[in-house]
């Protein structure tokens, strides 16, 4: 994937004006599979990639496939990951792929290079990151996506309950979720509509982030089969500055296999979040 003509927050705030805020998870995970009649094989996951492209494809604003459910497959799930990613380009529907990377040094440049930078085998509009080795850790990634126009997700409060024991933890009064959050907030100061880098807060309980001078978007798993809903969104996120992209997969994938019925289904809930905004 080459470099996009313009910076992500751009191309995400334009992509959310056309097809509503709605984020589809892609996660073939072998019980979905089964479900769809597939085999848990590179075959099986060739035509789940394939179905979610026909169905989300320019219909969505945004699609996040789970990097863990194709690297499991080994080389050949990592194709089809790699196939599926370039499938979306110029479609409008734009791709975050979850990954949760992070580390120090030259491996956060390996990181880097292999999801962000000009070129990357493996490039999606914005890729997931985990800032728990320190925000700073996180430069080499976060200065390769702004240079190729690609944005970043960072983790921040997570809808996993074992999150709380370190996001929620203080440090100068502050928890370190909140840290999180002013430090991206500091790299998207100026930017407009918002900045390009993001964090990722679950929907699924109530935050108590201060999220008014993010001015960038967050991405809000937990829609769906882990018991959030359209209210929730509207109740948690109301004094965003910037747009919050609420995240639903098996929810919305058990509607498969047919590309019909999942684009309806995603139809559907796109919908009930566009009445309680």
């Amino acid at each position: 994937m080459t470099a996009p003509a313009a910076p992500f927050g751009t191309r995400l705030a334009a992509a959310v004006a056309a097809q509503g805020p709605l984020c589809v998870g892609i996660d073939p995970h072998p019980a979905l599979l089964a479900q769809w009649g597939l085999t848990d094989d590179h075959e099986g996951i060739a035509r789940f990639a394939d179905a979610c492209v026909a169905a989300f494809a320019g219909h969505v604003a945004v699609v996040k496939p789970q990097s863990a459910f194709f690297e499991r497959h080994g080389y050949s799930g990592i194709a089809v990951l790699e196939r599926l990613l370039g499938a979306f380009t110029g479609t409008g529907t734009l791709t975050i792929l979850d990954a949760k990377r992070g580390d120090v040094g030259s491996t956060m440049d390996g990181y880097a290079d292999a999801y962000l930078a000009v070129g990357a085998p493996l490039g999606a509009d914005a890729v997931t990151l985990s800032p728990y080795l320190g925000f700073g850790s996180l430069a080499p990634a976060l200065d390769a996506a702004a240079d190729a126009g690609r944005g970043v997700f960072v983790l921040a409060r997570t809808s996993n309950l074992e999150g709380a024991e370190v996001q929620l933890a203080e440090i100068g009064g502050r928890t370190v979720a909140q840290r999180v959050v002013d430090a991206a907030a500091a790299r998207n100061a100026g930017a407009e509509p918002f900045g390009d880098v993001g964090v990722v807060i679950g929907a699924t309980h109530d935050h108590g982030l201060d999220l008014t001078k993010l001015s960038g978007p967050v991405l809000a798993p937990g829609i769906g089969a882990q018991g959030a809903g359209p209210a929730d969104v509207a109740a948690r996120f109301c004094g965003l500055q910037g747009v919050v992209l609420p995240a639903a997969a098996r929810s919305l994938l058990a509607a498969g296999p047919d590309p019909a019925a999942l684009r309806a289904a995603a139809a559907a809930l796109r919908d009930e979040l566009a009445a309680v905004d």
